[in-house]
């Protein structure tokens, strides 16, 4: 295992630009995104100015997380070892940067992880900032964004293809709207493990590695060519590696051809094996996992019949920044996802809105005393009442269940595997019985949030359980710890009966796991 790439020059740049860049940096809002690949740990900082985002700083280290996962699915103590000292690293150069202003998120390996978890608590110790896992699919749309911001004006079909070191992710979209994107299964790192375990690059090894390539591709092939691209573009560190190879052997003179690659391949079938491989350009961090991720890329160029790839300075930590900049400037795409996701199982919009309505108008009165932020929290209020009757797509008996494991389990833009954890078990439950014991699978800054935030919601959907369109009564609503006080105009509740009766069985549900709700 070769050298930490860059960790000398990694403590250069914190002590030659510490000073210059503290200067800068407090004259503009300054941002920082983190990405926890399979193969290398990136993290970008930048400044923006009039609305645009100036990098100001790079820092790159080799960590082949990836390397770590044993059979069992568990990060060895060495892979965490490294990343954790890497995060250290990263995170003295973003020691000044507020919470809220740095991303960070973890991809493929920490995706497969069964350990991620214990890892995560270790790993945000150490940057000093909350770290996120994300879907392939998201990873796909945030590596799109930052491609697309990466390049000039162009309204054209683009193809974007991104290899990491666990996965490789394929998108076809116009502008910065990506229109089609797939998270495959296969990466430089894993790909060598898996094909070229011994270092070994024979005929027979090669062949098998073309054929797990294709077969990977084989399911979007047809979808992608029908709906087409004008250019192909590549992004990362295995292609920008092949660029620099083919250009400086002179096969290519810009980007990456498919007569280029044919000459890739068969120079590195004629070395035969990892360490005799001589090709000018390759760097020594990225020549033991070069045939891995050349044997994917090819494999892409055959199934999808590129002739010309393109390659893009921008990708996922750059679609980071751009997507954290959107949500601080209230362009958050994750509300439009759930927009997107009312309108696809035709959910009553108008229940949907009483509820939201009520639950902010309760949030409001009780955030001194839970300790809850009225826009933070109300927007995942006013995400949970719009969705909370999503299982009623599947069937009315357990509605809250099954809304809850399509919110888990679906492709929800924008959103970290953590988030849509957290907005499926307040869907779950915001009806029938308070399972406790679930906010307890929530990272531990979210467990009391979440519950409380769940009985706001429980209270909103009980109050419109009639669907009228009748206003409900001003509530005052006072609270403490595990108490919930809940105060109704004089005779009001003795008018509605069905009311009353749902919140003296609210009352047995709640107290059933140590909250108590008083009516008054």
């Amino acid at each position: 295992m070769p050298e930490q790439a860059s960790s000398t020059s990694l403590n250069n740049s914190l002590e030659n630009q510490a000073s210059e860049d503290n200067t800068a940096e407090t004259a503009y809002e300054t941002y920082a995104a983190v990405d926890l690949g399979s193969n290398s740990f990136h993290m970008i900082v930048a400044r923006e100015q009039e609305g645009q985002l100036h990098i100001v700083d790079r820092l790159r280290e080799m960590v082949r997380l990836s390397a770590g996962l044993d059979a069992a699915k568990h990060l060895s103590e060495d892979a965490q070892t490294r990343a954790l000292e890497c995060l250290q690293r990263f995170g003295q150069r973003v020691l000044d940067i507020p919470q809220g202003k740095l991303r960070a998120v973890g991809t493929n390996t920490l995706r497969s992880a069964h350990n991620s978890r214990e890892f995560l608590r270790k790993a945000e110790q150490a940057l000093g900032h909350p770290i996120e896992i994300i879907s392939g699919m998201e990873e796909a749309r945030l590596i799109y964004l930052g491609v697309a911001h990466s390049l000039a004006a162009d309204e054209s079909k683009r193809l974007v293809v991104d290899i990491g070191g666990g996965s490789t992710e394929v998108i076809i979209g116009e502008g910065f709207a990506p229109m089609c994107m797939e998270s495959l299964y296969m990466g430089c790192v894993s790909m060598t493990m898996r094909l070229f375990p011994d270092g070994k690059i024979t005929s027979q090894a090669w062949k098998k590695a073309e054929i797990a390539a294709l077969m990977e591709l084989e399911p979007i092939i047809t979808l992608f060519h029908q709906v087409g691209w004008e250019k192909a573009i590549g992004a990362s560190g295995t292609i920008k590696a092949v660029r620099n190879v083919v250009q400086a052997m002179g096969w290519s003179e810009n980007g990456i051809s498919a007569e280029a690659m044919k000459k890739l391949v068969s120079a590195l079938k004629k070395a035969g094996s990892f360490d005799k491989i001589k090709l000018s350009g390759l760097s020594e961090d990225r020549r033991p996992v070069f045939a891995g991720g050349v044997a994917v890329l090819n494999g892409v160029f055959k199934a999808l019949q590129i002739k010309h790839m393109e390659v893009s300075d921008g990708a996922l930590r750059e679609g980071l920044l751009h997507d954290l900049l959107g949500r601080i400037h209230h362009q958050d795409v994750r509300s439009l996802s759930v927009a997107a996701v009312t309108k696809r199982f035709q959910l009553d919009l108008v229940q949907a809105a009483r509820v939201d309505d009520t639950v902010k108008q309760l949030l409001n009165q009780v955030a001194n005393d839970w300790q809850l932020n009225i826009s933070d929290d109300g927007q995942w209020l006013s995400w949970a009442a719009q969705l909370h009757e999503l299982g009623l797509s599947v069937a009315h008996s357990h509605h809250h269940k099954h809304g809850a494991y399509i919110v888990q389990n679906g492709d929800l833009s924008g959103f970290s595997q953590q988030e849509q954890a957290i907005l499926a078990v307040i869907i779950r439950n915001h009806r029938r019985k308070f399972v406790k014991t679930q906010f307890e699978t929530l990272p531990e800054k979210w467990q009391l949030r979440a519950q409380r935030l769940s009985i706001l919601l429980r209270l909103g959907v009980l109050l419109h359980r009639s669907r009228s369109s009748t206003p409900i009564p001003d509530l005052q609503l006072k609270a403490d710890d595990n108490t919930l006080t809940v105060g109704f105009p004089n005779g009001w509740l003795d008018q509605h009966s069905l009311t009353r009766a749902d919140l003296e069985q609210e009352f047995s549900y709640l107290a059933a796991s140590g909250f108590t709700l008083q009516i008054e």
